[in-house]
């Protein structure tokens, strides 16, 4: 073993620059020059207050050609590692504050993405998501971490678990994607492809406590069937927090809406969170779910997560990037989802419809000239009399689209033509109104969010039992619908939206023996449902592709 002395020595042969120099000055003493070679020694204070960890000093070291004994890189580990001193963690139930023992000088450039400095308190913070990225952090730049926070790097089951099902080639490819991406990422398929079963293979792989959010109650029943059924965990072991029953086990199940009130008390408890739909957690209140929860290991679910408010970039940061993709068309091309069709139905509007539509559209035209919508709302919620005038006869336009009795017609021959050749057939009629009418007229089971949640049940298993027959939905059937033998669609009205057409056409694609799903739009020609078709139906590789390179 070199003396301290040698240990300490750098050397540069030759003639060396000015900035070369420098660069050794910021970590070295210059000792002097002899026979062609310049001399330098480590500084102990000049590697304290430089800022830089043990290999970005020895990059600069073979940046300038310079030579050292080998032992050096342990020198600067001792120094690094003792004599930062201790960062002291703790949460005050919304953030982790740091408290350094020491002035953070140039090393804060090290960590400036990771933490802010609250003058008022005089202390440093980062939020719970960030938890073990900083504790990586800070361990990697030599500090000594002391962790008051309570959280715990790892909260394993204590269950030794097992994943007793079969996954399909793409599962598996899906979930190996998300452990190469160090456990943390969103997973993009379609409805029908298995996502929950993905979700709780997961759970085996990682083996750690495990919060699971989904939007409904009903899916809440869906992930304990699948845990029951996939693996050996006991029931006992898995808890609801939802309404009444509000028990923390293992593995517990939460609603958003549970989660985000209650999301203090359960942070703890977890180190591997699932979010389900995860498109939902954009929207600000459910956000504060995954920035809360100080898990390591995340996993968001959706058939897509892309929004068309652009707010799907917040995932990134709080879920990780997109790891996975595949769309209904691949899936079904290999047999995992029944093939399918969308048939474009464009419908007249009567006479009297055509007429009063384009009188109310030459008075929208009037009022708001050729701004895009979103600025009529906005200058309406600012009180401007034209825009709020103009959103009345929009809404008016609307009404007279969406009620259309040519179009009402066309989707009662549409259910006569599929219930003669034995079809079950989900009509998407989107609004309260609307659907009430329909199911009315073409004697249908009705949907509705209005219905409370054991009314609900009670249709959708009546349904179920049926070999043929209509069900009337609004949106509340974009969440968690699980018919697997239904396999026609009417699209009687909706939006633009393609991450509801998705939801929509993955409603009908569960695979069947010959089955060929078809869904239908019925659109009102000649008016703006035109373009939200046109719109919706741009689903393609593109939206995923763009997803991931958002970092």
């Amino acid at each position: 073993m070199a003396d301290d002395a040698d240990r300490l020595k750098i050397w540069v042969k030759g003639w060396i620059d000015s900035e070369d120099f420098k660069k050794i000055l910021r970590v070295a003493d210059y000792v002097g020059r002899s026979k062609g070679i310049s001399y330098f020694r480590l500084s102990k204070n000049k590697v304290l207050s430089s800022g830089l960890s043990v290999d970005e000093i020895l990059s600069i070291l073979d940046d300038v050609g310079a030579e050292y004994d080998p032992e050096i890189e342990d020198v600067l580990n001792d120094y690094l590692r003792v004599s930062r001193g201790s960062a002291i963690l703790s949460f005050d139930g919304e953030r982790i504050c740091v408290k350094f023992e020491r002035y953070l000088g140039r090393l804060y450039d090290k960590l400036r993405d990771l933490l802010r400095y609250d003058s008022e308190d005089k202390v440093f913070y980062t939020l719970p998501y960030r938890y073990h990225e900083l504790k990586t952090r800070l361990h990697d730049l030599g500090f000594n971490v002391e962790d008051l926070t309570g959280f715990r790097s790892d909260l394993p089951l204590n269950i030794d678990v097992v994943f007793t099902g079969k996954l399909r080639d793409y599962q598996e490819d899906a979930i190996k994607s998300w452990l190469r991406n160090d456990g943390r990422g969103v997973i993009a398929l379609p409805t029908g492809s298995g996502k929950t079963v993905i979700g709780v293979a997961s759970v085996t792989k990682v083996k750690q406590r495990t919060l699971v959010v989904a939007y409904t109650k009903e899916q809440l029943v869906q992930w304990k069937d699948a845990f029951l059924k996939f693996t050996n965990i006991p029931g006992y072991s898995i808890g609801l927090y939802y309404g009444k029953e509000k028990r923390i086990a293992p593995i517990t199940l939460a609603t958003y809406q549970t989660a985000y009130k209650h999301i203090a008390k359960l942070a703890p408890y977890f180190n591997y969170i699932i979010i389900d739909e995860v498109h939902h957690l954009p929207a600000e209140k459910f956000k504060h779910i995954a920035v809360s929860m100080p898990s390591k290991y995340r996993l968001g679910l959706s058939a897509t997560p892309y929004r068309e408010d652009g707010k799907h970039v917040v995932l990134f940061p709080l879920m990780g990037g997109i790891v996975y993709y595949k769309t209904p068309q691949e899936l079904a091309e290999k047999g995992y989802l029944a093939k399918h069709r969308i048939i474009t139905i464009k419908v007249p509007l009567l006479p009297a419809e055509k007429k009063r539509y384009e009188e109310l559209k030459r008075k929208f035209r009037r009022l708001a000239g050729y701004v895009g919508f979103d600025a009529i709302v906005d200058a309406a919620r600012r009180g401007d009399a034209r825009a709020i005038q103009a959103l009345r006869i929009h809404s008016e336009m609307r009404q007279i689209i969406q009620k259309s009795e040519a179009k009402l017609r066309r989707v009662e021959e549409i259910i006569r033509k599929e219930l003669a050749e034995g079809s079950k057939i989900i009509v998407f009629a989107h609004y309260v109104d609307l659907a009430k009418t329909l199911a009315d007229r073409v004697k249908a089971y009705l949907l509705t969010g209005e219905m409370d949640a054991r009314e609900r049940r009670r249709v959708l298993e009546e349904f179920k039992r049926c070999r043929s027959g209509v069900l009337v939905v609004t949106t509340v059937g974009d969440e968690g619908l699980d018919i697997p033998d239904a396999n026609v669609g009417i699209l009687v009205a909706g939006t633009g939206s393609r991450r509801q057409f998705i939801q929509r056409l993955g409603r009908l694609l569960r695979p069947g023996e010959g089955k060929e799903a078809k869904l239908y739009e019925v659109i009102a020609k000649g008016t703006a449902e035109e373009i939200q078709s046109r719109k919706r139906k741009k689903v393609n590789m593109q939206d995923f592709k763009d997803l991931t390179n958002i970092e």
